[in-house]
C-alpha cells in the first residue's frame, strides 16, 4: 500500500485549455478516495495521470513517497480497473485473473494461488472455466477486480466501474466494493459521476467542476456544509432546492414566507442585497404527522400543492414559485454545470409516507430553519458554511474553463498483450 500525493496537478491539451487546473489531493495510505464531478470536469484524466496514461503537464504526482511523473505505467505497481472491464474474451475467468502474474513471469504454483485466493474473496470459484461471454455483467466485474488483486499492488483505481451495470446491481457490486477495499486495507482511488455512489463508498470525496477541485471533505461534511451551488446542487438526491431570499436582522424572506434563522448565519449574509437560500427536500416535513415537540427547532407556513408523488416509504410534493431573473439565470447555469439536472422554479419536499397531503391541497408544512443555507448569487459561495467542518475549500473554485476528459483505455501492455492474442 502506498499514500498517493497530487501537487498543483494540471493537464493541458493541443488547444491550450486545462482539463486538470491545479488540482492537489493527499490520498492516505489505505483510504478511499472518491473522485467525482459531471461529464468533462477531468476525473477520468486526473486518474488516467496517476497510473500514467496521461502526461502531466505540470505539477508533481507522487505515490509512496516516490515522484513517479516521468515512470511507466507498468512500472508505477498500480491496479486499474476499467469502466468496460477489459476482459480478453478467449480466455477464461481463471487465465483473464492470472494474466498480470504471468506478464510478470510468476510460476505456475503462484499463479494457481493468487489465483485461486481471489476467486475465493470474489465468489468465482465455480466460474473459473468459464470465459466472459457467459458471465453476468457483475461477474465480470468481479473478474476484472480480481485480476487487480492478484497483482500485490500499491492501490486500486477504479475508473466508473460500475456505470454499465442495471440499477439494483450497480448497488449490489458498491457493497461488494466497499467490503472488499475494507477487507484488503488497500489505497483506492474511485472515479464516479453517481453521487450515491460517492456518497456511500468514500472515506473522503473530491468534488471536480471543469477541471477544478471544489471540495474535499467526507461526504458527511459535503452533505451539510457545501461550499458553494455547485457543490450544494451536485450532492443529494433530490438536490436542494435553490430559492430567492433577502435577509433582514435574522430573518430570511422567501417566496413561502419569512423564516427566523440562527444568528450566525443572518450575520453572515447581512448588506448582501438578493441571495439564493438552499434547503434540502428533506428538511421539511408535513406538519400534520412531525414528531411532537419537533417544531421548537423551525417554523411551518402554508402552501398549495401542485403535484404529489407517492412512493409507498416516502412522498414528494412539488410547490411552484416565482424567482427573479437573476436567480433563473444562475439555476439555469447551474443545471447546465450539473448535466442538465432539473433544478426548476418549484419546492421539492419530502414527506413520510404516512403523509395525507394531496394535489390541491392547501397544506401546513414544517421548514427545519438551521438547515437552511444562504448562497451569494453572483460568485455562488456559500455565505453561511461553516468553514471548521467543512474540510479542504480550495483558494479559488471560480475559474470558468472547459475541458473533455478522456476515455479509458488498456495499459499499454495489456493493450499490446490483447492485440497479439
Amino acid at each position: 500500500m502506498a499514500a498517493i500525493e497530487m501537487k498543483n496537478i494540471v493537464k493541458k491539451y493541443g488547444d491550450g485549455f486545462p482539463a486538470v487546473n491545479d488540482v492537489s489531493i493527499d490520498v492516505a495510505d489505505g483510504e478511499f478516495m472518491i473522485l467525482v464531478g459531471p461529464s468533462g470536469c477531468g476525473k477520468s484524466t486526473l486518474l488516467r495521470m496517476i497510473v500514467g496514461l496521461e502526461d502531466i503537464t505540470s505539477g508533481d504526482m507522487i505515490i509512496g513517497g516516490k515522484k513517479v511523473n516521468d515512470l511507466a505505467p507498468r512500472d508505477r505497481n498500480l491496479a486499474m480497473v476499467f469502466q468496460n472491464y477489459a476482459l480478453y474474451p478467449h480466455l477464461t475467468v481463471y487465465e483473464n485473473i492470472a494474466f498480470p502474474l504471468r506478464l510478470a513471469g510468476a510460476s505456475n504454483e503462484e499463479v494457481d494461488k493468487k489465483v485461486r485466493e481471489a476467486s475465493k474473496t470474489l465468489e468465482l470459484d465455480e466460474h473459473l472455466e468459464r470465459k466472459p461471454g457467459n458471465l453476468s455483467g457483475g461477474q465480470r466485474q468481479r473478474v476484472a477486480m480480481g485480476r487487480a488483486i492478484v497483482r500485490n499492488a500499491e492501490a486500486f483505481l477504479f475508473d466508473e466501474p460500475l456505470s454499465n451495470l442495471d440499477a439494483k446491481l450497480r448497488g449490489q457490486m458498491r457493497t461488494e466494493i466497499s467490503r472488499l477495499q475494507r477487507r484488503l486495507g488497500i489505497t483506492t482511488v474511485y472515479v464516479t459521476h453517481d453521487q450515491t455512489e460517492a456518497m456511500t463508498l468514500g472515506d473522503r470525496v473530491a468534488v471536480l467542476k471543469r477541471g477544478i477541485l471544489q471540495q474535499l471533505a467526507t461526504p458527511r461534511e459535503l452533505y451539510t456544509n457545501p461550499v458553494n451551488l455547485f457543490v450544494a446542487g451536485f450532492i443529494g438526491s433530490p438536490p436542494m432546492n435553490f430559492l430567492p431570499a433577502t435577509v433582514e436582522g435574522n430573518q430570511v424572506k422567501m417566496p413561502f414566507g419569512t423564516v427566523t434563522i440562527p444568528e450566525a448565519k443572518a450575520k453572515a449574509a447581512q448588506g448582501k442585497g438578493l441571495l439564493i437560500a438552499g434547503i434540502r427536500p428533506e428538511h421539511f416535513e408535513d406538519a400534520a404527522v412531525m414528531e411532537a415537540g419537533k417544531a421548537t427547532g423551525g417554523q411551518t407556513f402554508r402552501e398549495t400543492v401542485d403535484v404529489v408523488e407517492w412512493l409507498g416509504n416516502q412522498a414528494f410534493a412539488y410547490i411552484p414559485f416565482e424567482a427573479p431573473e437573476e436567480v433563473q439565470q444562475q439555476l439555469l447555469q447551474l443545471e447546465r454545470d450539473l448535466d442538465g439536472e432539473a433544478l426548476h422554479t418549484q419546492l421539492v419536499i419530502s414527506l413520510d409516507g404516512s403523509s395525507r397531503i394531496k394535489e390541491g391541497d392547501e397544506a401546513e408544512i414544517w421548514v427545519d430553519a438551521e438547515k437552511i443555507h444562504l448562497f451569494d448569487p453572483a460568485t455562488g459561495e456559500n455565505l453561511t458554511v461553516d468553514p471548521s467542518s467543512a474540510g479542504t475549500i480550495p483558494s479559488d473554485t471560480s475559474t470558468e474553463k472547459v475541458a473533455e476528459a478522456q476515455d479509458s483505455i488498456a495499459t499499454p501492455g495489456e493493450q499490446e498483450a490483447a492485440t497479439e492474442a
